[in-house]
């Protein structure tokens, strides 16, 4: 699975545009959930149900809470699945590997 991160708002778009297959994960510094769920995204990324997948990481605190509101979020950590463009499925908190798993057969 590849990492990209965005750190603006056209950064966040350009990647949904230029990839069809994007799980973002919203995070900020200070949340435990976030770090678990980072562990959890670690566990999957060279899994079969990753593959052609791109991790999309987005860090509240660079980004802004703005945009973060502007799309309807309201907790960290939130992971998004996007497939062509549009959101297929929201995922808010902590996830474990195998809900993870899950979703992403969605977008497969």
């Amino acid at each position: 699975m590849q990492t990209l991160h965005a750190a603006t708002p056209d950064a966040y778009h350009a990647a949904l545009r230029d990839h069809p297959a994007v799980l973002v994960d919203f995070h900020k510094d200070n949340c435990p959930g976030c770090r678990m769920l980072d562990m959890s995204l670690a566990s999957i990324a060279g899994s079969p149900s990753t593959a052609g997948i791109v991790l999309l990481k987005v860090h509240l605190e660079t980004i802004g809470e703005v945009f973060f509101r502007s799309l309807g979020l309201r907790q960290t950590p939130t992971l998004l699945l996007v497939r062509d463009g549009q959101e297929v499925a929201r995922l808010a908190g902590y996830q474990s590997p195998t809900q993870i798993g899950a979703a992403l057969e969605t977008v497969a």
